[in-house]
């Protein structure tokens, strides 16, 4: 049985509770209006940077994203206490959003239409645990041995990387948004280190 903490607990009922509700109010276009737009369309709105990360239309999307927030999550959140897991976690969501829309802008490689789901800020959430536990060995669902969470960071990223510049057109992943959040919290965590928060 998991030992949830309060904010991974809050975290996992916004998201679930947002899923069922689009199903529920099967009229009512909840994901569009919490869907993060490309900027160049009409449908574009702020508020969106944020909303974005608690939308899930496929069952599979949302298990994955909130197993992770459950794997990793207690123990950041006891490490860092409530207030800094939850900014990271919003900092490397918006920040995830912000990286995949700046590279949509800039680099021909490709486009989306929308864009939703809590991956930026899960992929910031274990970036933060493989530098703050880097010896520490996660036993994935999908892998019959353990792995060190650097390497696994490590992994994770480089995949980024690669699937974001040899994506098709038919991947509906953000990989961009992926290496984004991956990114802005190895920034927050530098910042943190100087202040001496971690070592």
């Amino acid at each position: 049985m998991f030992n949830l903490t309060p904010v991974v607990k809050n975290l996992l009922l916004i998201n679930v509770i947002l899923f069922f509700a689009q199903k529920i109010l099967s009229g009512i276009p909840l994901m569009e209006y919490l869907a993060l737009w490309n900027v160049r369309t009409e449908y574009f709105k702020p508020y969106q940077l944020f909303t974005y990360m608690f939308a899930h239309l496929e069952f599979m999307h949302i298990l994955m994203n909130m197993l992770g927030i459950v794997f990793m999550g207690p123990i950041l959140e006891t490490f860092l206490g409530q207030k800094r897991f939850l900014l990271l976690y919003m900092v490397t969501g918006i920040g995830a959003a912000v990286f995949n829309i700046l590279i949509d802008l800039y680099l021909p490689v490709g486009s989306f239409g929308s864009m939703m789901g809590a991956s930026g800020a899960v992929y910031g959430l274990l970036t933060a645990f493989g530098v703050i536990f880097p010896n520490m060995e996660m036993r994935l669902l999908f892998l019959p041995f353990g792995i060190k969470a650097k390497y696994f960071v490590l992994i994770l990223g480089s995949l980024a990387i690669y699937s974001g510049f040899m994506s098709t057109p038919g991947d509906n992943t953000a990989h961009f948004a992926h290496l984004g959040g991956i990114f802005v919290a190895l920034g927050i965590l530098q910042f943190w280190k100087k202040d001496g928060i971690y070592r």
